[in-house]
């Protein structure tokens, strides 16, 4: 269970700062897909980067199965990134001169992790273990950092705008990937999308706007990436 109270978050000094998070609260149950929905410049992406410990706030709490991370030492946050989220951005993030298989190994070794290999077959590389990323397809791309992200054996799998480089039927095949991949490994998903038909995919949506909630639902039966709109 993920419990956020009162976030707040701001950039900039003096007469330039700028509050982006103006008292952000949620929960997220686990093994739960949660869609965070606004559109550019509401704040989902920094809420994503906070709640994920991958930045500060600058007040409020941020809480995983009762424990607050805002509270940890550097160390205790660094450790608590390898070994609880996994991230998966708009952008591969591949070392170049790695092929697929080393790629993954990278994520899986943070967590002492051996047995990667069925992820990469899961998410439909395992002929292509030894292909470089310059000569994989850009959804093939996104796959083994889905892959990778996922060797960590994360808690929580954070996704920014995981789809947006992505062509239609590429993306609709790496989002029925991750939800296939959540039904067999329980994670809990957090996904930042300005998409509405994405948003179908999910439990629950919570819809962010100039930097506050301004609504949380759930649906009552989520559709698939083959069923949604695009």
């Amino acid at each position: 269970m993920i419990e956020v109270a009162d976030l707040k978050k701001s950039y900039g000094e003096g007469e330039s700062r700028f509050q982006v998070l103006k008292g952000v609260s949620l929960s997220i149950r686990d093994g739960e897909f949660v869609v965070i929905l606004g559109a550019s410049g509401s704040g989902k992406s920094t809420l994503l980067n906070v709640v994920s410990g991958l930045e500060s706030p600058d007040s409020g709490s941020i809480s995983y199965d009762g424990k607050d991370i805002t509270a940890f030492s550097d160390s205790e946050l660094t450790k608590f990134r390898k070994t609880t989220v996994g991230f998966i951005f708009q952008q591969y993030y591949l070392l170049p001169d790695l092929n697929v298989e080393k790629n993954v190994r990278m994520g899986a070794d943070l967590a002492g992790n051996g047995e990667y290999l069925p992820i990469i077959e899961a998410v439909g590389l395992g002929g292509k273990l030894h292909k470089y990323p310059g000569e994989l397809s850009g959804g093939e791309q996104q796959r083994v950092s889905v892959a990778r992200a996922l060797a960590k054996k994360p808690k929580v799998l954070f996704l920014d705008e995981p789809t947006g480089a992505l062509d239609e039927e590429t993306g609709r095949s790496v989002l029925d990937y991750i939800c296939r991949l959540q039904e067999s490994y329980g994670f809990t998903i957090v996904m930042v999308t300005h998409n509405q038909n994405i948003a179908e995919m999910a439990d629950k949506v919570i819809r962010v706007n100039s930097g506050r909630i301004s609504d949380v639902y759930s649906n009552t039966s989520r559709k698939t990436a083959y069923e949604i709109g695009w």
